[in-house]
C-alpha cells in the first residue's frame, strides 16, 4: 500500500484545451465537457484534458470544489464513448484507451486502491460535483458516479449501457454503484442496463436533487460555493479522505482511530479557533487555510 499522504503534483498548463472548458470563480472550478457537435461524446482527448484539469485543481489549494458538466449546446452531459471509437474497437477486436503515456495522474500515489482511472477521484483532495444536465451513459455515467456529489436534470436519461454492447460493467461501476445506492438497486441497473431518469436517480439515492436541465449547473455551483464558504478547507479535505479510505475497509475501529487522530491535530489549528469564534459570534467564518 502506498503512503496515505498526497504526492507532489506537477502539471503542464500549456496543454491546449480542445474538447473541454475551464473556469474558476471564488474557489470553485467548472470543467465543461465540450464536443457539442457530437453531443459531448467521450474521446481519449477528452479523458486527457479532464485529467489535466483535475490535476490543475489539485495543485491549487485555492480551488476546493470542481463542478463537471456537459456543454449545453451538446444537449447531454456525456452519452458515452464516441461512436467512431466504438467502431474502431470493434474493428480492432480489442480496447485501446488512446491516451498518452504521460497523461496526468491526479489522485494517484495516495493509496494503491485508488491508482486507476476514475478510482483516482477517491485519492483527490478536491471535492467533485457532477452537474448532470442531460443524458449520461457508459463512461459518462461512470464519470458521474465517481464524483463525490451529483445533481441531475429532471428528464436526464442515465444508463450503464454496457450490457447492450456485450461488455462488462465498466470503470469500477460494480464497486462504486452498490456503495452509492445499495447492492440490490445497483444489480438492477448493472444487469439490465435500463434507463433511469433524473427524478428516479434522486429516489434511488444516486443524486442529491433533480432540477430543470437549465438550472442544474447553477445549482451545483451554488452548492459548491456553500461548501467553500461555510466549511473549513482542511475539514473538507479531511472528510473527503475519510469517506474514501473507509469505503475500502470494513473496520469501524480503524475509522474511529483515524478520526480521533485527525481531531487532535485539527483542534490545534487556527481554523478551529476561527470556526468556534464564528459560531459564538454568529457570523460567517474567515478561513485561513488555502
Amino acid at each position: 500500500m502506498a503512503s496515505t499522504e498526497p504526492t507532489e503534483i506537477a502539471h503542464d498548463d500549456e496543454l491546449e484545451l480542445k474538447v473541454t472548458r475551464w473556469e474558476v470563480d471564488d474557489g470553485v472550478a467548472t470543467v465543461t465537457l465540450s464536443r457539442p457537435r457530437s453531443h459531448n461524446a467521450w474521446t481519449a482527448r477528452m479523458h486527457t484534458e479532464l485529467r489535466h484539469l483535475l490535476q490543475r485543481a489539485e495543485s491549487d489549494r485555492a480551488i476546493r470544489v470542481v463542478v463537471i458538466t456537459g456543454d449545453h449546446d451538446g444537449g447531454t452531459f456525456c452519452p458515452g464513448a464516441d461512436t467512431a471509437a466504438l467502431r474502431a474497437h470493434a474493428d480492432r477486436g480489442a480496447y485501446d484507451a488512446g491516451t498518452p503515456d504521460d497523461i496526468a495522474t491526479p489522485g494517484f500515489g495516495v493509496r494503491d486502491e485508488f491508482d486507476a482511472d476514475f478510482a483516482s477521484f477517491l485519492g483527490m483532495e478536491t471535492v467533485t460535483i457532477a452537474a448532470i444536465n442531460g443524458a449520461a451513459a457508459g463512461v459518462g455515467f461512470a464519470l458521474a458516479c465517481w464524483c463525490d456529489l451529483r445533481m441531475v436534470a429532471d428528464d436526464a436519461k442515465l444508463t450503464t449501457a454496457h450490457g447492450k454492447l456485450n461488455l462488462p460493467a465498466e470503470y469500477g461501476l460494480s464497486w462504486i454503484l452498490p456503495r452509492l445506492i445499495g447492492h440490490g438497486r445497483a444489480a438492477d441497473l448493472l444487469l439490465s442496463s435500463r434507463i433511469v431518469v433524473g427524478r428516479e436517480a434522486v429516489h434511488l439515492g444516486l443524486a442529491m436533487r433533480s432540477l430543470p436541465a437549465d438550472e442544474v449547473l447553477a445549482a451545483a455551483r451554488d452548492h459548491a460555493r456553500r461548501l467553500v464558504t461555510t466549511i473549513s478547507p482542511h475539514s473538507l479535505r479531511a472528510t473527503k479522505r475519510q469517506l474514501a479510505v473507509d469505503a475500502t475497509h470494513d473496520n469501524p475501529a480503524a475509522s474511529i482511530r483515524d478520526a480521533q487522530a485527525r481531531l487532535e491535530k485539527m483542534m490545534g489549528e487556527r481554523d478551529y479557533r476561527e470556526g468556534t469564534a464564528a459560531l459564538i459570534d454568529r457570523r460567517a467564518p474567515d478561513w485561513h487555510d488555502s
